[in-house]
């Protein structure tokens, strides 16, 4: 087994390990950083003496034991838990959880996000803690998420955790009243789980299925939990209109894999059924009196709104660029997000030439100081109008921001077309 392997479960396990080991012992500081020392030990063990036959099983006893050593360091463990029973316990719920990862035995990943969404958190803070605890995306990943630096990030991490081990929060599923006000929290969460899926983050991968798989997971199980809600009804419907193109936005794997850009996508390896689904959630949700929709229903409304059209294009050439951008401009009226203002752009140079699009990018730089998607989007629009050598000094900052390895690839590609043949 390579260190990638290990990568791989780290992604694979981390939050139901994690979710485990915070469930029995009700400490994250512990049962993060234990979690953290076993993967380490995994990291140094497994490429020279061969994975376990059940990797998580494995990681759980070495945290498990990390978090036993640090509770008798402490004298908590003789008072709140005989060790003993604590053995059992966790052995007997191990069991059950590891042996049915596709079920909900329960669900103690949705307990976890549901503490990280308990009110004491600020949502933006809930949404970060989620990621890391829930899901075990890096600090680093998290960080470009929300257009902010590592140490920042980390030390809001750190603040956030703090909060909830002062405040006793317990690892529970509140009543049917209190879970209704955590909803708009889960639903950023899981969005924002699958967008680092499919944002490129730092390394190698131009994008984790696999994690953008979780978020959808996450809402269908919240959806489940709260059916009806119309919130996470469109959330679902514009993931999986999003997560349908998968299999055709990489054109390769490992060191050959490049970008496959929508309009050059193969759309015949779409998943037509998920986009079927997602149509029907869409439309169910359009058709309920939208005046009684809150604002984040109406926001993730008009997303999957742009969404759809794209998915029911037959050729890129039959898109409705003009609806698009229609869209667009009631979502950056309702939010007055910066990235919207962006993507509307994109519509717009589509719709009415690239001039067009280029005046909507004016003023987007101090609004967006650290995102090199900025540069690349006025790149690709100043080398449509014929303005090279603007474009090639773009193109060279949205590289310089790049920190994704594929999509550094694709842009230095870009780069280079300038210069012609």
């Amino acid at each position: 087994m390579t260190t990638a392997d290990v990568a791989e479960v780290w992604r694979d396990e981390w939050g139901r390990v994690l979710a485990l080991l915070v469930a029995q012992y009700r400490r994250l500081d512990l049962a993060e950083d234990a979690l953290a020392d076993a993967f380490e030990a995994a990291t140094r063990t497994w490429p020279s003496r061969g994975a376990p036959a059940n990797p998580a099983a494995w990681l759980l006893t070495a945290a498990r034991r990390r978090v036993v050593d640090r509770l008798r360091a402490e004298a908590v463990a003789v008072r709140r838990h005989p060790l003993l029973q604590v053995e059992a316990e966790v052995q007997q719920r191990a069991h059950a959880v590891l042996a049915d990862p596709g079920g909900l035995v329960p669900d103690e990943r949705l307990r976890l996000l549901l503490l990280c969404a308990h009110p004491a958190l600020a949502p933006e803070a809930a949404a970060a803690l989620s990621l890391r605890l829930v899901l075990g995306v890096s600090t680093e990943d998290i960080a470009r998420l929300f257009l902010t630096t590592t140490s920042t990030m980390a030390a809001r991490l750190t603040r956030a955790k703090r909060k909830l081990v002062v405040a006793g929060v317990p690892l529970t599923v509140p009543d049917e009243s209190h879970l209704a006000e955590r909803v708009g929290v889960v639903a950023s969460v899981a969005y924002l789980a699958f967008t680092a899926g499919y944002a490129p983050g730092s390394g190698p991968d131009p994008v984790r299925v696999d994690l953008a798989a979780e978020g959808i997971r996450l809402t269908r199980v919240a959806l489940a939990l709260l059916p009806g809600r119309r919130l996470l009804s469109a959330l679902l419907a514009l993931m999986l209109l999003q997560h349908s193109r998968r299999d055709a936005r990489v054109d390769a794997a490992g060191a050959d894999a490049s970008l496959v850009l929508l309009p050059d996508q193969d759309r015949s390896r779409w998943h037509h059924d998920e986009i079927a689904e997602a149509l029907g959630l869409l439309a169910e949700v359009i058709s309920t009196d939208e005046d009684d929709a809150d604002a984040p229903t109406r926001e993730l409304t008009l997303q999957a709104v742009i969404a759809a059209e794209h998915a029911t294009a037959a050729t890129a050439s039959q898109t409705r660029w003009d609806r698009i951008a229609v869209a667009y401009a009631e979502l950056e009226e309702l939010t007055g997000s910066a990235v919207v203002r962006m993507n509307r752009a994109v519509a717009v140079a589509e719709h009415q030439g690239p001039v067009a699009g280029l005046a909507l990018l004016d003023g987007l730089d101090e609004r967006l100081p650290v995102s090199h998607r900025l540069p690349a989007t006025r790149a690709a629009l100043l080398t449509r109008a014929g303005r090279c050598d603007a474009a090639a000094a773009a193109y060279d900052l949205a590289i310089e921001r790049c920190g994704n390895d594929v999509e550094r690839r694709h842009l230095r590609s870009a780069r280079q077309a300038l210069n012609g043949p």
